[in-house]
């Protein structure tokens, strides 16, 4: 009887698991798909493939409190661009201006390509959902 049992229960379970999205750090595979072309389509020519950006002009995306960090901010950088001035990236400074992507990324594709970075090139971090993108967004 217990064998029979788990001659049907184990196939069962691996069946029903082999149609599970295999997940990063909690990241569905597709989002971090998604996330990776709009990478590769918009930041990669200033962030470089392996993220690690190209100093001193253009900062890395590996391990920095500006990724791993306050999501809002992350964000609010993306849409409204960063518009010269230094900033200070793991003792290094850096000062070329990023381009706005509001009117060039949609809420999906911020929270995708965000949730890429977040999770990528040796980093660890929760998702970036559409309804932050869409709070911060919002605000003016």
């Amino acid at each position: 009887m217990i064998r029979r049992f788990l001659l049907v229960v184990i196939p069962s379970f691996i069946l029903l698991n082999s149609f599970k999205q295999p997940r990063q750090g909690g990241v569905s595979k597709a989002t971090m798909e998604r996330g990776k072309h709009v990478y590769d389509l918009v930041c990669l020519a200033c962030h470089q493939a392996d993220g690690g950006g190209m100093p001193p002009m253009n900062p890395p995306l590996i391990k920095t409190k500006w990724v791993l960090g306050n999501k809002k901010e992350l964000i609010k950088i993306v849409l409204k661009g960063l518009k010269g001035g230094e900033i200070e990236i793991n003792g290094e400074t850096f000062n070329n201006p990023m381009p706005a992507q509001e009117a060039v990324l949609n809420d999906q594709q911020i929270a995708d390509v965000l949730t890429y970075v977040r999770n990528s090139f040796g980093n660890k971090a929760s998702a970036v959902t559409v309804a932050e993108v869409k709070a911060v967004r919002g605000k003016k």
